[in-house]
């Protein structure tokens, strides 16, 4: 198999976890996480039809945040269910089965099972493995790396990337109005139609030692927006004002994570939120974001309507697959 991975480590790991798990003493969660304290993050109900109420909210979360709810979405709850059932079924395959859909070792491509995604500060690991793929648009999308097992793995996957329309367009628009541009602005910016949806399943075992270990350590997303569900065991973290906060997740809502894209085309005025995974020594946690991109060759940069004397822009422009190269590999943007 050649790559070790977390879930085999973790059947084996009773009561330590190896070395390269153990984070730095400024990242362990035991150490770093404010007790006692959770971040209630703002619930947004998306179903409001006071247009500009949902706007200000969601400007407001975005701006001081970085990192909201929503509720009443529009996606059935039966969707998202069929979307998690077959999600942890493939988790739960046989080793040799899940290894089918590996990513190949050297491959310049993010899809496919795998653990390690970014270069490792210290050496130190997540424990965390996971499968991306593409779920829209039909043109980008590589079967290659969507499970035929469970059987019914692809049907609910692209029921849920339908379901998925309606929530971009929406947060979108009250991104673009809450900036004083078209409803239409924000989304164009970002390619529009051609936008692409990157599913990605995080699935993180038990672990022995959760006050040592992360499941992801801290980081910004580089997607524009990304839709987050998770499994009913909490694990998200957010850094507000210096400090590490666990974030309650509420039961049938969406977690919505401003990523750097958006960030970059407000020219600053929406925050890229800063968060972390921890894991849990009784349960597996499972979560699975859409990563709702820009297309790789799209150059990306502060809105021209959003840049004047008084407002230069703050980031260059580059293009999106340069961005998230320079990011992953930690080399200088």
């Amino acid at each position: 198999m050649g790559v070790e991975r977390v879930q085999e480590i973790a059947n084996f790991s009773k009561e330590t976890i190896p070395e390269e798990f153990i984070r730095t003493t400024y990242e362990q969660p035991a150490l770093t996480t404010v007790q006692g304290t959770v971040l209630e993050v703002p619930v947004i109900d998306l179903s409001d039809p006071d247009e500009e109420k949902v706007v200000r909210a969601i400007v407001d979360a975005s701006s001081h945040w970085g990192m909201f709810q929503v509720v009443d979405h529009g996606i059935p709850h039966e969707t998202v269910r069929k979307l998690k059932e077959v999600g942890k079924a493939f988790f739960e395959l046989p080793p040799h089965e899940k290894e089918a859909y590996a990513k190949s070792p050297g491959s310049q491509s993010i899809e496919g099972y795998g653990t390690k995604l970014q270069r490792e500060v210290e050496g130190k690991k997540a424990w965390v493995d996971h499968l991306f793929h593409k779920i829209w648009p039909p043109s980008e999308i590589n079967y290659q790396f969507w499970p035929k097992n469970p059987p019914s793995y692809r049907k609910n996957n692209e029921e849920y990337a339908k379901h998925m329309h309606g929530v971009v367009d929406k947060l979108f628009r009250c991104l673009s109005l809450g900036l004083g541009l078209e409803g239409n602005e924000m989304k164009e910016a970002m390619g529009g139609d051609n936008m692409v949806y990157l599913l990605k399943i995080n699935y993180y075992p038990r672990c022995p030692r959760p006050d040592l270990a992360l499941g992801v350590p801290a980081h910004t997303d580089m997607s524009a927006i990304t839709i987050l569900v998770p499994n009913d065991v909490q694990g998200l973290q957010a850094c507000k004002d210096d400090h590490w906060y666990d974030v309650e997740y509420i039961p049938n809502a969406l977690i919505v994570h401003i990523g750097d894209q958006v960030e970059i085309v407000s020219n600053g005025k929406y925050k890229s939120v800063l968060h972390r995974a921890k894991v849990n020594k009784e349960k597996t946690r499972i979560s699975w974001p859409v990563f709702v991109e820009p297309p790789s060759d799209l150059e990306v940069g502060p809105h021209p309507k959003l840049i004047n004397e008084a407002n230069p822009p703050k980031f260059e422009s580059k293009k999106y697959s340069q961005y998230c190269f320079c990011k992953l590999n930690k080399t200088p943007k």
